[in-house]
């Protein structure tokens, strides 16, 4: 495991040395003391440190404030897993809505629907703002995905990472989460990015289907009533047309983790749909090798659409788009969602005039309201 030190998961060995770092940094302490501010920071030191494995620290910290903010900030939470085992490991590879809490909310769902372990959760480097990040993260099963590189860099981090993750699923016997694509897709039209699944398939052994096959990749379904981030990602999009160059900043990522853990949600559901394994078996052997991965993309993406729970929101914004949901939804229920685009609207037009930017209202409404009618576009599409 020695060829993975920079990027892997802690384990049971590495939570000692963990732990006191952790517990000496006075941002860990600071961060800590507002989350749990009843409990006296040397209890939950000495809490954190009979933890001897992931496992353990997550059902002691995480899995507990999970639940706690659910019922904050959510109407609840439930998955389906009707078409997987839950005695088996799998790769769950799913759109990418919130930074945090799609993976944090799967490890929850796991355990409640009787899952033994939770997974470990590729995360981006460029989220790592601080030490103590770093090292919670990898207390929390997370592998790092090492994006600031050259070329000839990100192959040989993309063959690492791919080699781990298959000794994840095949020797630790344990889950795994990873996105579809790199970041969130902004607009909420979810497409699977071929490179992730050539970056998977640089590891294991055989051809490239066998490569996939020994990962067992489930596409997975996450569906929010309410995105807390529609009104910076909003932001976002007329940032990135009218500013030559733009970026978002450490401190932007920071921001939206914030607003995505402790915004309000409504009603989430998470959907597995069946393991691809079946389908990698049924695929023609003299399928073109420039097609394999666009035909495997385009299977997770029936998966991942064919699986979203609608929510009236998104039959609403696909009606104020498209005219093709009309009857499916109340009048209470567009009411109810215009007057939430009109209080998101408001927080976007703030965000860009604290960044010197003149809002264009007409823009950032329409890219809200395509946020929640492209769930539905998907969804119908492949029901065709």
């Amino acid at each position: 495991m020695e060829d993975f030190d920079n990027i892997r998961a802690f384990g049971p060995e590495d939570l000692p040395g963990a732990y006191e770092r952790l517990t000496a940094d006075p941002q860990f302490r600071h961060v800590v003391g507002k989350v749990f501010p009843q409990v006296p920071f040397e209890a939950l030191a000495g809490k954190l440190k009979q933890c001897k494995t992931n496992l353990d620290f997550q059902i002691a910290f995480c899995y507990p404030f999970l639940k706690d903010l659910l019922k904050k900030a959510s109407t609840g939470c439930d998955m389906d897993i009707t078409n997987i085992d839950n005695k088996r490991r799998y790769t769950f590879v799913s759109n990418h809505r919130d930074i945090v809490l799609d993976s944090a909310l799967l490890d929850v769902m796991l355990i409640d629907t009787g899952f033994k372990t939770t997974c470990e959760i590729a995360i981006g480097d460029n989220l790592l703002a601080a030490p103590w990040i770093k090292d919670l993260v990898r207390v929390n099963k997370s592998f790092i995905v090492l994006r600031s590189a050259g070329i000839r860099e990100m192959l040989t981090n993309s063959k690492r990472m791919s080699e781990y993750m298959h000794i994840v699923i095949n020797k630790k016997n344990d889950n795994i989460w990873i996105a579809q694509r790199e970041g969130r897709a902004k607009d909420s039209d979810d497409r699977t990015q071929e490179s992730i699944l050539k970056m998977m398939a640089m590891g294991g052994e055989g051809s490239v289907t066998e490569r996939l096959k020994q990962l067992h990749i489930v596409p997975l379904a996450i569906s929010y009533e309410y995105d807390p981030c529609d009104y910076l990602k909003a932001a976002e999009f007329q940032l990135k047309r009218d500013v030559e160059g733009w970026k978002k900043t450490k401190q932007d990522d920071v921001l939206s983790m914030q607003t995505g853990i402790m915004g309000y949600k409504g009603k989430i559901h998470y959907h597995c749909a069946p393991c691809i394994d079946d389908f990698l078996d049924s695929m023609p052997a003299d399928t073109p090798k420039g097609e394999i991965f666009k035909t495997i993309a385009e299977h997770i993406d029936r998966g991942i659409h064919g699986n979203y729970r609608l929510f009236a929101n998104n039959l609403v914004a696909l009606d104020m788009l498209d005219g093709t949901a009309e009857g499916k939804y109340t009048a209470e229920e567009k009411a109810r969602f215009e007057a939430y685009i009109s209080k998101q609207l408001q927080k976007a037009e703030e965000a860009l005039g604290q960044a010197g930017i003149e809002p264009d209202t007409d823009y950032l409404r329409e890219r809200m309201i395509t946020m929640y009618a492209n769930p539905a576009r998907n969804k119908f599409r492949v029901a065709e």
